[in-house]
């Protein structure tokens, strides 16, 4: 990551968590990643997104990428897709099964193994043991708690949202259900989802301490820091899959090429990469750097001064160059009417078996499990 990056996801991050915390969540997440380079069997990822849209070539390079490569290390990846979560801030309709049937398919389309033993697909609403962990759960941690997780609010204001419902205000703590029923110790996420990581560890320590004496029961999860940047839309904000000013994975030529048309740059003719003071033309160089694997300087320095529509021209080029053959899979799986049902229907089966499994331990733990000893 380049300094100024680095520095954003700092600044980032200050509005989330204390410096000291920051720097523990670092240690802990390079050595888990020493840890899974060499013995990947012994971990487990847990992570998803909530289905409000397709998925954009922002969640590819932030955090999608990097899943397929821990897969590909031998880690075992399950994702949860967050229908329930979806609620917080629209009502259910047709669109949310569309939402959810595009991001599977943008799954496959990627790489990421859903159909054998190095991972799985599901959504919150089909594994009701899953969610029945809020409840024990809920009971590990305080009001005040939940109320200093700064993500919610951050996550609000992204909405444009002014009052919280009981499922959002609940939103960590239904993020620690999805991370430890399947017992997930690997969560890759950036600086903001610290806050998140740390409620899940809270109450996985709370309950161990509390119901298992010297035998913990769950492991408390690391927060993966990738080293990707974070990209910009087209406009300058926050890409985002409602904002129109996001590259979808699913975008054919066409439709990138135009939007990219569209992107705000400035008035200097010569193309420089300077993210402080040229936010806008520095996020077009980082988006080409991402699918070129070429330096975002390398890249201004050969545009030069043939301006902002060169600089379109080649970030155009290189991303319908990257996404052509990941476009083409998705196209090939949408063309399978059966495809999403058997991806969700097998991860449903699998994640409900072991839902049922912890949260019966769980109760055995507590003494609630009445009549069954």
């Amino acid at each position: 990551m380049s300094p100024e990056n680095d520095s954003v996801s700092k600044n980032l991050f200050h509005e989330t968590a204390a410096s000291a915390s920051l720097a523990s969540a670092e240690e802990l997440s390079k050595t888990a990643l020493k840890g899974i380079r060499s013995n990947p069997s012994k971990y487990r990822v847990l992570t998803g997104e909530r289905p409000t849209g397709p998925l954009h070539i922002g969640h590819y390079f932030g955090s999608l990428k990097r899943r397929v490569e821990l897969q590909s290390l031998g880690v075992e990846t399950w994702l949860v897709i967050a229908d329930y979560q979806a609620l917080t801030d629209r009502v259910g309709s047709p669109d949310l099964q569309e939402a959810v049937k595009n991001i599977v398919l943008d799954y496959l389309a990627i790489g990421l193994d859903v159909l054998s033993d190095k991972g799985v697909a599901f959504c919150h609403s089909q594994i009701p043991e899953l969610n029945q962990l809020l409840l024990p759960f809920l009971s590990l941690v305080t009001v005040s708690e939940i109320e200093r997780n700064p993500t919610v609010k951050s996550e609000m204001e992204s909405m444009g949202i002014t009052s919280m419902s009981g499922l959002m205000f609940n939103y960590p703590v239904h993020q620690a259900a999805d991370i430890l029923f399947c017992h997930g110790n690997i969560v890759p996420g950036g600086r903001d989802q610290l806050p998140h990581v740390e409620i899940a560890r809270r109450i996985a320590r709370k309950f161990n301490t509390t119901y298992c004496g010297d035998r913990p029961y769950f492991e408390e999860p690391t927060l993966l820091f990738g080293d990707a940047p974070m990209l910009l839309g087209t406009d300058g904000r926050k890409m985002g899959k409602s904002l129109k000013n996001a590259i979808f994975i699913r975008d054919d030529e066409t439709t990138t090429a135009a939007l990219l048309k569209k992107a705000v740059t400035d008035s200097e003719k010569r193309i420089t990469y300077e993210p402080v003071r040229r936010p806008e033309v520095s996020n077009l160089l980082l988006i080409a750097s991402c699918c070129t694997g070429r330096t975002p300087e390398s890249i201004a320095e050969e545009i030069g001064d043939r301006g902002g529509s060169a600089l379109k021209t080649f970030v155009t080029d290189a991303v319908n160059t990257y996404f052509s053959g990941i476009r083409e899979k998705r196209r090939a799986y949408e063309k399978d009417p059966d495809i999403v049902r058997k991806v969700l229907a097998r991860g449903t089966e699998i994640a409900r078996e072991m839902a049922h499994k912890t949260i019966t331990e769980v109760h055995k733990r507590m003494f609630l499990d009445y009549g069954h000893r």
